[in-house]
């Protein structure tokens, strides 16, 4: 995987689905994920859930495309996957709230359009985790590939010698 062939699929990470998380590490990882996407310059779309009611995006990863829906897969969006099909890459990193509704259903309409699809488990959330742990199972047995932040910041660099290494690095740290 590398950044030419690539989008980063960010799904509703708003205020008010923030707030009813327990663990708010994912949504670190998150902007994490968005900081590799800014240093490569990776192709990006984040969606937003009916933001009446839900809240804007988060103020820490603002700056993105975004698209707004209100179907819980973002390819059932018109304007959406005409975005996605404009890019036309065909690896797709996603990661979201919630795991097991939006992230979920939209995964699977990637899959179901041939897509290498790449699901950043420790940047997405569900209010409760058996929810979460059982959609990440779902979501594999379909063939989408889980993975972490870590595991994709380092897919990225190949190499100690990769001119951003120690940005990327310095993430994690």
């Amino acid at each position: 995987m590398n950044e030419n062939n690539t989008t980063i699929i960010g799904i509703d990470i708003q205020e008010k689905l923030c707030q009813m998380l327990d663990k708010k590490d994912s949504v670190e990882n998150a902007k994490k994920l968005l900081q590799l996407a800014s240093i490569l310059n990776i192709d990006t779309i984040l969606t937003e859930q009916y933001p009446k009611g839900l809240g804007s995006t988060i103020e820490d990863i603002k700056g993105f495309k975004t698209i707004e829906k209100t179907t819980f897969s973002a390819l059932q969006t018109p304007r959406f996957l005409e975005e996605l099909e404009k890019l036309n890459n065909k690896n797709i990193i996603i990661f979201g709230i919630e795991t097991h509704i939006c992230v979920y259903q939209t995964v699977l309409d990637l899959i179901n359009k041939n897509y290498n699809v790449f699901v950043v488990c420790d940047c997405c959330a569900s209010r409760k985790k058996l929810n979460h742990k059982t959609a990440l199972r779902l979501m594999e047995s379909y063939g989408a590939k889980i993975t972490t932040l870590e595991i994709c910041l380092f897919e990225f660099l190949k190499s100690s010698k990769h001119p951003n290494f120690k940005e990327i690095q310095g993430l994690i740290k």
